[in-house]
């Protein structure tokens, strides 16, 4: 008798643990939408037309990345350049430095692939 009660209760346990649901793997996460950092991201290449402290530079790689909702970060090969964070906004058409010091547009119904920067006291001019 106590082996068939033993037995049923090891029966419904097993049964039990069958019957409970096993958590579902995350759903990934839904795609975003492209912002104006995504827009700006990637490798430009130009000059620095002036700079307050040296004199222009042929052949500067310029690369700027997205950090965050329409945030980059640009840095540069150029050595006297600093690597500084730019928040964008779109104005006419256009993507320009929401706030701060350095300049960065992109006209894009102009020259979408032109890159017009002011970091520093160095003026640039990158295309992609």
């Amino acid at each position: 008798m106590v082996r068939t009660i033993f037995a049923s209760c090891l029966l419904a346990l097993s049964a039990a643990a069958v019957a409970m649901p096993v958590a579902a793997a995350p759903a990934e996460e839904p795609a975003r939408k492209p912002d104006l950092a995504d827009y700006a991201a990637g490798t430009w290449e130009g000059d620095v037309t002036a700079d307050v402290r040296g004199s222009s530079q042929s052949d500067v790689v310029v690369t700027v990345t997205r950090v965050g909702k329409n945030l980059v970060e640009v840095s540069s090969d150029y050595d006297r350049l600093p690597t500084v964070r730019v928040p964008l906004t779109n104005a006419a058409g256009s993507i320009v430095n929401a706030r701060g010091d350095t300049t960065f547009l992109i006209e894009r119904n102009r020259d979408a692939n032109r890159l017009d920067l002011y970091i520093d006291g160095a003026a640039l001019i990158v295309r992609r």
